[in-house]
């Protein structure tokens, strides 16, 4: 009864293959992840870190709440931005707080 058992390892089994092939496919999908979706994110997170080190008074801004304004003053050493929202109303907004920057577009008077 064990001969039968080993019989079928003894005889010219089946072939490996080879562990870097099988392994191919994963990596594609790694590698079309990286290409598609974080490679993307990467390069927009950049730019509006850029955009937010870039911000000064006079710009035009859209914040995370959905307030727009004109940048009236800057904090640096605390990351505060006085923002102007009307005519005599001031607020301060942290740095983070900005979606995005106005162009072209003028909001407050």
């Amino acid at each position: 009864m064990n001969t039968l058992l080993y019989a079928g390892t003894l005889g010219g089994g089946a072939q490996q293959g080879n562990p870097i092939m099988s392994l191919l496919p994963f990596l594609a999908i790694i590698l079309v992840m990286y290409l598609l979706m974080i490679r993307p994110q990467a390069k927009k997170q950049k730019e509006k870190q850029q955009m937010l080190k870039e911000l000064k008074p006079g710009d035009e801004i859209l914040t995370i709440g959905g307030m727009y304004g004109k940048i009236e003053g800057v904090r640096e050493k605390e990351g505060i931005l006085v923002l102007k929202i009307a005519k005599d109303v001031k607020v301060h907004i942290t740095r983070s707080a900005v979606a995005e920057k106005l162009v072209d577009k003028s909001v407050v008077k």
